[in-house]
């Protein structure tokens, strides 16, 4: 099922990215997006989540010098039954993680310094457990492919600001400036819109399956409660020079983008929380977790890396 939805996915997106070759350049700009597009689709299978990691700063560690952050993400991952994934570390203030991969064999999740920092071990276990679960529903490809043609279809837009197609000759179909115009306005709204839809309910599920791996929803909880109160204080360079790639993100980096509207790339985090909280009394997991300090044991406070 997993591939069928890139499939669409991928099929979607070229469609669409041809259309906006049509309509800033007729016939001959339809041929180019979709020369364009073949290659972008063959580029985004391979190296996507090369790029997306290279974007974030992000560094591979080793068991040797991260060992409890491995030994987590490796316990956690076999009760997922998932093939150890690599492991990553972004040097960056804002707590935060994602996870990439074309498969599950090939996977990588990636935490910022910010989160190991903030969060205590039952939470680093809970966001973990949630990255390993877009890994296991095969989100990952989905995601980074949908941030890849997001930013290409922002660069189409910027592109058409400098076309001046020609209003005497239209032999070759397409809209003219008129075209051009019309990409301008829709084609970014159309690349947050792909990112809203891809990223929403995958973040839903991902925090249930997350979750069951985990067996501790509360834990999750709390952390997306710090995460986005994290998040909200210290500003992300590298997610705010690739907005393309923020619903990639457990959750959202930019700044000024809190409302769950239309064009959010996350849910609303109090229905997340809420959901979760839901999903622990069904468990048999009554209460609420508290996420401040003062709940927490010394031992709770120390954090798996150190």
């Amino acid at each position: 099922m997993g591939a069928v939805r890139t499939g669409i996915l991928l099929a979607g997106m070229t469609a669409f990215f041809i259309g906006i070759g049509y309509l800033i350049g007729g016939a001959g700009g339809m041929m180019i997006a979709f020369l364009v597009a073949v290659a972008m689709n063959a580029f985004a299978y391979w190296n996507s989540d090369k790029m997306v990691l290279r974007m974030h700063g992000a560094r591979e560690v080793s068991a040797a010098e991260a060992p409890e952050f491995h030994a987590l993400v490796r316990d956690l991952a076999a009760r997922a039954g998932l093939p150890m994934p690599k492991v990553y570390i972004m040097d960056n203030d804002q707590p935060n993680a994602f996870a990439t991969g074309r498969n599950p064999e090939h996977a990588a999740v990636a935490a910022t310094s910010g989160l190991l920092r903030l969060l205590n071990k039952r939470e680093v276990a809970g966001v973990m457990a949630h990255e390993l679960a877009h890994v296991k529903n095969r989100d990952t490809l989905t995601m980074t492919i949908t941030a890849t043609f997001a930013g290409a279809i922002g660069m189409l837009a910027n592109f058409a600001m400098f076309l001046r197609p020609s209003g005497h000759d239209n032999r070759g179909g397409g809209m003219g400036m008129i075209g051009s115009i019309l990409v301008m306005i829709l084609a970014p709204m159309a690349a947050m819109l792909i990112q809203m839809a891809i990223s929403r309910t995958r973040e839903y599920e991902a925090d249930r399956i997350g979750s069951e791996i985990s067996g501790d929803p509360l834990a999750l909880a709390a952390a997306l409660n710090k995460l986005q109160n994290g998040a909200e204080r210290v500003e992300n360079p590298a997610a705010e020079q690739n907005p393309a790639t923020a619903h990639l993100f457990i959750v959202n980096p930019l700044h000024g983008r809190g409302m769950d509207n239309l064009f959010s790339t996350h849910p609303n985090m109090k229905n997340r929380i809420a959901k979760l909280q839901d999903l622990a009394e069904a468990m048999g997991q009554g209460g609420r977790y508290d996420p401040s300090p003062a709940a927490e044991t010394p031992a709770a406070r120390r954090g798996p890396w150190g």
